[in-house]
């Protein structure tokens, strides 16, 4: 039985509910995987450490990878907002060309009337009905100049604004694009390095690597359900958390790649945000944006499908699925999985329902 399956089970016990968690995938209880810490006097690497750098490694590109993400999605309103300004500017210029040619021709038309203006002609004409006639065709006339002239100002002021816009968006638009192209530079540069930190361990090592990261996780998980959390933790998802989770778990096994929105691979935002959209919900595309500006939830009131976020800074975000598990896209190297809610520190929870 999944988790998504057993969040529909009534509330049992604390202990019984604590156990079918542990039962998860094999990473949320069980049995406590023996703790590894190489001693340096024999020379051998201490992994504790190892890990300790690998970790820090991956948290700080997780971060990196938040901005990246943040830049691109300000790169991509840039480029749309100044495509839009382009057409406004075109139009603009197509009606000032119409203007001026409006202008132009009222101008002719008085040139061929013999350079009078109207009102003079208006006083030069003895003919009672031919007077009323050039009366009401000079306020015509003097209308329709005015109107022009004041068109032709307002065209010439918005084409103005257009082009500031457009040069204070070109702006934007450069710095989003160096703020991206340095979140990248930072990406790649410190998950080379923890690659190549993991490289350089035998393969034992790594085997007892991946336990002590195993073993770290279980405490922590351990530590939080022996809060008596679960106790106070039962509501049900709702028909959009319902689809989320859906979408989430059916993208277990695919890899973790930064940046990365889907459908193949995914980072932990970009697998919660498609998540949400399948349910047609649209969240923003960042852990640090989904903490800011989505709904914040008690840790007491959440219920499945709601968002977890991880880490003092939001670098991190999983979707919870009932009975203290959550699914998500750990890191590079690793593929989206189910894991314990509270294996890692957790800075609130936010939910992306619009109502309820």
């Amino acid at each position: 039985m999944s988790p998504v399956e057993r969040r529909n089970v009534g509330r049992g016990a604390a202990a019984a509910r604590a156990a079918v968690v542990l039962c998860v995938a094999g990473v949320l209880v069980g049995a406590a995987p023996a703790a590894y810490a190489d001693p340096a006097p024999d020379g051998k690497r201490d992994l504790e450490d190892v890990r300790k750098r690998i970790d820090d490694l991956y948290r700080r590109a997780e971060r990196a990878t938040d901005a990246y993400n943040g830049a691109k999605e300000q790169v991509e309103r840039q480029q749309k907002e100044i495509v839009k300004l382009a057409k406004d500017i075109v139009s603009t210029q197509e009606r000032r060309k119409q203007l001026k040619k409006r202008a132009g021709s009222l101008a002719s038309a008085q040139y061929r009337g013999g350079g009078l203006p109207a009102e003079a002609k208006l006083m030069l004409n003895r003919d009672p009905e031919g007077f009323l006639d050039n009366a009401t065709l000079a306020r015509k006339g003097q209308h329709a100049v005015r109107t022009v002239l004041g068109q032709l100002a307002r065209t010439e002021d918005d084409l103005q604004g257009y082009a500031q816009d457009a040069s204070e968006r070109w702006d934007r638009l450069e710095k989003e694009r160096k703020k991206k192209a340095a979140a990248k530079k930072d990406i790649e540069k410190k998950i080379d390095a923890a690659e190549r930190i993991e490289s350089q361990l035998k393969a034992e090592e790594k085997e007892r690597l991946k336990k002590l990261e195993e073993d770290r996780a279980h405490r922590a998980q351990t530590k939080w359900l022996d809060s008596g959390i679960l106790r106070e933790i039962g509501g049900d998802a709702s028909a959009q958390g319902k689809k989320a989770i859906s979408y989430a778990t059916a993208q277990i096994g695919k890899n973790y790649v930064w940046g990365a929105e889907g459908p193949d691979t995914f980072d932990c935002s970009g697998l919660t945000m498609r998540a949400w959209e399948a349910a047609g919900r649209t969240i923003p595309r960042t852990s640090q944006e989904q903490w800011r500006q989505l709904r914040r939830i008690d840790i007491d009131d959440m219920r499945p499908g709601d968002l977890i976020i991880y880490h003092e800074d939001a670098s991190h975000v999983g979707m919870y699925l009932g009975d203290g598990a959550i699914v998500h896209a750990p890191r590079p190297g690793r593929q989206v999985t189910i894991a314990g809610a509270g294996s890692m520190r957790i800075l609130g929870v936010v939910r992306p329902d619009a109502k309820g």
